[in-house]
């Protein structure tokens, strides 16, 4: 599950060990050949971090349970019929399309974090079960609540309601709520609408996939190392026990898995949220078992008591680069949206999740060929966008960059301007125009760039109708062999002086009017010129 983050030492049991003892042997026993060790290839690259990996938020969504199984030594083959023992390699259908979509995006706004879907599949099997085995409605909402044990300190940290009960039922403490685990004041900054729906419900495996893929990934993680996968997982739960059992999960699903029916999945049989055995009754003896650590920076679940800071409420996003961001067509832009997070002190804010959004007409676009795109702020309260590919399409636009917080919704906006990277004259006195039955002459068109002659340029030379597709009559071309052709492509300065567009001759046929020529680059740069066809 999630942790809430900063706290050290705390008391905390894991439910379903009786004793740090029985947790280490057996843990040692299973694991010794299953679970991913310090000198186990997780098919990574080890020692492959962003330079800025190491300042991490610290916060996530939890308490300190989950379920102990370990995988089968060998990933079982599908049942063949439904009376077969549901096979441990079986994922229900929602869940399984909520951790793909959720990868999908996370991955198409942040490229370099690496997430796999496997990775969240793994998270969902260790906190709840895969959501009771997939006992989702078609919407991919638990059809039960699915509630951690109760954060009163008996046994578990101590959190106080942060909700009112309205995620978790209980106005006295929170619980971590949904396959994924978040407790409430964690879903607050990191909930997500994954499904379109317009509500964030940690209940919905759609929105809590995407919100755990989004606190995975945040800080600028790369989980494509070993140390950054290892970082990410223990962000959800600081234990090396947890971390074992996690990864041994997801090295298993890694070598294959299969959709099965919601609702037919494994139920894991430790106690646990989402298990067999109804989940937290928030008792426990007040030791930590946890052979790793202590557990207490759990995403969400760390104690809550008086050494854990309160968390910096931001409550403006500051824009860092000053004035109009601009690109030209078919380029990158330079710069990258940056904005900085600040509390209402003036301080800057970290682990703020920020969500950026393309607003306007043009193909400007971030990887992925999306409009939105999030990341999170680091120490000093900064996030960065991904870069911005300009597209083919000149105009304006802009990027909003907001944040979810209570009573609060900090956002701001960007300016930004995608140019043509080629201009276009035409070298002619006057309107072109030509009677019916002759062709037009004596007209080029000279291509610049940045004011400077463009040369060696392919120019692509069309005559569109008023829905911008190639006509079927008027002025038209000739191929080789004397046939109507009403598109060629010519290079600049290659019979003429550099920059300089000698087209072949147009021809017109019987219809009269006026009939457009456009022009473009492969980059998106267009040129509309008027062809006026008259009467002899």
């Amino acid at each position: 599950m999630a942790l809430y983050g900063g706290i050290r030492g705390g008391r905390k049991i894991r439910r379903g060990v009786t004793g740090t003892a029985i947790a280490a042997a057996t843990m040692a026993a299973l694991t010794a050949s299953q679970a991913p060790g310090s000198d186990v290839n997780h098919l990574v690259d080890p020692g492959k971090e962003r330079p800025d990996e190491a300042q991490q938020p610290d916060r996530a969504p939890g308490d300190d349970s989950y379920h102990t199984e370990l995988p089968p030594l060998e990933s079982p083959a599908p049942p063949r019929s439904a009376l077969d023992k549901p096979s441990e390699s079986g994922i229900p259908a929602s869940l399984l399309a909520a951790y793909k979509k959720a990868v999908s995006s996370i991955n198409a706004s942040d490229p370099a974090c690496g997430l796999r879907w496997e990775l969240l599949a793994a998270i969902g099997k260790v906190e709840s079960g895969q959501a009771r085995g997939g006992a989702v409605d078609k919407d991919g909402t638990t059809l039960r609540p699915i509630l951690g044990p109760v954060l009163n300190g008996s046994g578990f940290a101590r959190i106080h309601d942060t909700d009112r009960g309205r995620l978790d039922g209980d106005r006295r403490f929170d619980r971590a709520v949904g396959p994924m685990q978040f407790i409430p004041s964690t879903w607050s900054r990191w909930g997500t609408d994954g499904n379109g729906d317009g509500n964030r419900d940690p209940g919905n495996v759609h929105d809590a996939a995407l919100a755990a893929a989004g606190y995975l990934c945040a800080g600028e993680r790369d989980l494509t190392s070993k140390a950054g996968l290892h970082r990410s997982i223990l962000s959800y739960n600081n234990s090396q026990d947890y971390l074992r059992t996690v990864l041994a999960w997801y090295e298993f699903y890694r070598k294959g898995t299969h959709k099965v029916p919601d609702g037919s999945g494994a139920v894991p049989t430790s106690p646990g949220a989402g298990g067999a055995d109804s989940a937290g009754k928030g008792k426990g003896n007040g030791k930590g078992s946890h052979g790793g650590g202590s557990g207490s920076d759990k995403p969400g679940k760390g104690d809550g008591g008086n050494d854990s800071p309160a968390p910096v409420t931001p409550t403006a996003l500051k824009p860092v680069l000053p004035g109009q961001l601009s690109a030209y067509t078919g380029e990158n832009f330079d710069d990258r949206v940056r904005v900085r997070a600040v509390s209402k002190a003036g301080k800057a804010v970290k682990g703020v999740r920020v969500q950026y959004t393309i607003k306007g007409d043009t193909g400007a676009r971030f990887p992925g060929d999306s409009r939105k795109a999030t990341a999170t702020t680091m120490p000093n309260g900064l996030a960065t966008a991904p870069l911005i590919d300009a597209g083919e399409q000149a105009g304006n636009f802009t990027i909003t960059a907001t944040t979810k917080v209570a009573g609060n919704d900090p956002s701001t906006t960007v300016k930004a301007e995608v140019k043509p990277k080629y201009t276009f004259a035409v070298d002619h006195e006057g309107p072109l125009k030509a009677p019916v039955d002759s062709e037009f002459t004596d007209f080029k068109v000279d291509l610049k760039h940045e004011k400077e002659a463009a040369g060696g340029v392919p120019v692509t030379a069309t005559m569109v109708d008023k829905n911008g597709k190639e006509n079927t009559k008027g002025p038209y071309f000739t191929d080789l062999f004397g046939n109507e052709d009403r598109s060629v492509t010519e290079t600049t300065g290659v019979l003429a002086k550099a920059g300089v567009l000698d087209l072949p001759a147009i021809h017109t046929d019987g219809h009269t009017g006026t009939f457009i020529l456009r022009l473009t680059t492969d980059d998106g740069s267009t040129s509309d010129i008027e062809l006026t066809v008259t009467e002899k």
